[in-house]
This record gives C-alpha cells, sequence and structure tokens, in this order.
C-alpha cells in the first residue's frame, strides 16, 4: 500500500513537476503506457485520469520524481490470465446409410452418389469383389465428411492382397495388352471379372483359364486372329487370345465399352443380331466398376 511519507514527498514536489514539459506519450493498450523523454508522473496520471499514488503502486516505483524515457508503465492491475479455451469437440461423423442395389446398378455409380470411394463402401460391407452385387442386395454406406470430387478409388485390402499375389499374372495380361492396343485396365477388368486372375479355374461351361476361352474360342481366335493354334491350357497363350479377342471387338464395335464387353459375354453373332442382352448388363457394369479400379 501507499505509505503516509510518499504521500508528502509527493505534496511537496509543488509545481516542479506541473512545470516540467508534458509530452504525448504512446499507448500500448488501456492497460499501459511507454514513457517518452520529458515526460513526467504527473503529466501522465492528469492524461489518462489515474492518480500518481496508484502509478507508484501499479508500477512498485521507489523514486516517483525517477522515470525514463522508454519505460513502460501499467496504468491498471495485471489482469489474470483468461483461461485457454476448452478445445471445440470434434464434430460427429455422419451416419451410415443403407442402400438398397437396383437392377443394373454397380458400385461406381452407387459411391459416386454418396460422394464415397468405392473402397470405402467394399470395406463396410465385407466385400472381397466390389464388381460384384446384386439387385436387391443392402449396402452400408458409410459416413464421410469429404466432397464426392475427393473420393479415390483404391483397391480393397481384401482385394488388393490378392492382386499383390497374383502379380506375375498381371503382368503376363499387361504385356498382352500392350501387344495388340487394349487400353491396360480393361484387359485386367475382364480377366478379373472372369477368373480372378487365375489360369486354373474352369466353368461349367467348360471355359478355361485366366481369360475363361471356351476350346471353340480359343480354336476361332488363333485361326482366324493369331494364325496359330492356341493351347488355352496354357496361361501365356489363353492370355493372349483373350487379348487379341477383345482387340478384335474393339475394332469391331468402334471402342464401344458396353458392346464390346457385351460380345465378350454373349458372343459376337448375339450381339450383331440383338445388341446388348438384358442379362449382360450387371456383368459390365462390374467390369466397369473394375476397370475404374486398375486405373482406367
Amino acid at each position: 500500500m501507499f505509505r503516509p511519507r510518499l504521500t508528502a514527498a509527493l505534496a511537496g514536489l509543488g509545481t516542479a513537476l506541473l512545470a516540467a514539459p508534458i509530452l504525448a506519450t504512446v499507448a500500448l493498450a488501456t492497460d499501459e503506457v511507454i514513457v517518452r523523454p520529458g515526460d513526467t508522473l504527473t503529466a501522465i496520471a492528469r492524461r489518462h485520469d489515474v492518480s500518481i499514488e496508484r502509478l507508484v503502486e501499479l508500477n512498485a516505483l521507489s523514486n516517483p520524481n525517477r522515470i525514463m524515457a522508454g519505460q513502460r508503465l501499467r496504468l491498471v492491475a495485471a489482469r489474470p490470465a483468461a483461461a485457454a479455451p476448452a478445445p471445440a469437440a470434434a464434430p460427429a461423423a455422419p451416419a451410415p446409410k443403407v442402400h438398397t442395389v437396383r437392377a443394373g446398378e454397380h458400385l461406381t455409380g452407387i459411391a459416386r452418389h454418396y460422394g464415397v470411394t468405392i473402397a470405402a463402401v467394399a470395406s463396410a460391407n465385407g466385400l472381397a469383389d466390389p464388381s460384384r452385387i446384386y439387385a436387391g442386395q443392402r449396402l452400408t454406406i458409410p459416413g464421410t465428411s469429404a466432397p464426392a470430387a475427393a473420393a479415390s478409388n483404391a483397391l480393397p485390402a481384401s482385394m488388393a492382397a490378392l492382386v499383390t499375389e497374383r502379380d506375375a499374372v498381371r503382368r503376363v495380361i499387361v504385356e498382352e495388352a500392350g501387344r495388340y492396343g487394349v487400353p491396360q485396365a480393361l484387359a485386367l477388368a475382364v480377366a478379373w471379372q472372369e477368373s480372378g486372375w487365375q489360369q486354373g479355374v474352369v466353368s461349367h461351361a467348360n471355359a478355361v483359364g485366366v481369360m475363361q476361352l471356351l476350346p471353340a474360342t480359343g480354336e476361332w481366335v488363333g485361326s482366324a486372329m493369331l494364325g496359330t493354334t492356341v493351347d488355352i491350357g496354357d496361361l501365356r497363350q489363353n492370355v493372349r487370345a483373350g487379348v487379341r479377342l477383345l482387340a478384335h471387338y474393339l475394332d469391331r464395335y468402334d471402342g464401344n465399352r458396353d458392346l464390346v464387353l457385351a460380345a465378350y459375354y454373349q458372343g459376337q453373332t448375339a450381339v450383331d443380331r440383338h445388341g446388348v442382352y438384358p442379362v449382360s448388363r450387371p456383368y459390365i457394369a462390374s467390369i466397369r466398376v473394375l476397370e475404374s479400379l486398375f486405373g482406367g
């Protein structure tokens, strides 16, 4: 507290303090000022409507006659530090939705509609192969705050592991696609849809290998397009014949993916005469999903 002895000393300053030159001080904020050359405590007190005694007390001045240019003087008591604001709670993740698959739908279109990734939907529903969904199936659509434009089509983890495991077959497909000018993603997608890149697969209709070729189809491609016999039981020859067939359809149908894939599934003659059968639509949609996953 301010002592009586100091009060008497201040009263005796008289006109000496009042007559000193009064120069403006620079305000840092409403709480402080910086003393400028020629400033006096009296002038500062008068300018800021605070008593000399209060200035002495706030700033612990042992001699109120001695203040220096550049010195900071508090005008009010220091405020207690404000408590740091509590961190904002993270926004709750959007609740998942449930989508019932309609006939002809595929995972690419569904994921795009909800603004999520194919991989997210596949993971939320335990889909080992995102190309295989069916009408009436109920899919959980995981919540996301990311815009649809940011969605990426990464392979689901379960499928990625198989892709890695079967990389040797993938390389053969890529090489043959390059040989015949077939888009790499298309060849990979058809081969995955047909067999999962497995040469040992034989269908109930006796379609064989990675590209699921019927013996008659292998014979036709060999004689009409490759000029040699084809052993569809051999990995390289099976892939080569299937990819060469895709190249033929791409040329015949001017790159129209629906017609190309329908021909691979239902046969060239059927497409030429009747167009795309309704039963071929899910097959086409599945391969479109796979093509997007493989970079198409």
